[in-house]
């Protein structure tokens, strides 16, 4: 197989390179720390898990969680009791920011999407708008011939 190389680095080189991961981080805590008035909250209800996504008003992405992430498994994630804890997780998170008004996307037809909206009140989030943006085919395809026998 051979031997591995093993490259040494110097400790200005070391130095240097720690010193950029720090400025990365500095930059990633500038920005989280924005502070935000007004925004947009994704929910996605599906039948096996709850998403909540939420943006400010340019759709830039401030936080999210899911059923799953808060260590909820099987059909226990599309619960309205799992959503409750979603909504209060993400509360959490972005008390910093100073979200207060929110616009409501729903999306899907599980059982929690009226728990999230309800937590999203009671965690006192000024709710602006709800709308429902579930996908509803207008005709669809054509449907198959009628078996005959």
């Amino acid at each position: 197989m051979g031997k591995k190389k093993v490259s040494q680095k110097t400790k200005e080189e070391q130095f240097k390179e720690s010193e950029a991961v720090e400025s990365a981080v500095v930059k990633v805590k500038e920005g989280s720390g924005k502070k935000l008035t007004a925004g947009n909250v994704y929910i996605s209800a599906s039948y096996n898990n709850t998403i909540i996504t939420v943006t400010d008003e340019r759709g830039d992405v401030v936080g999210w969680s899911s059923a799953g992430s808060l260590g909820f498994s099987g059909p226990k994630k599309a619960t309205p009791f799992a959503a409750s804890k979603i909504v209060a997780g993400l509360s959490e998170k972005l008390k910093k920011s100073g979200l207060s008004a929110v616009n409501v996307f729903v999306n899907g037809v599980g059982s929690g999407r009226d728990s999230a909206i309800r937590s999203l009140a009671n965690r006192g989030f000024n709710i602006l708008s709800i709308k429902d943006v579930t996908p509803i085919p207008h005709n669809g395809p054509r449907p198959k011939k009628v078996r005959r026998v």
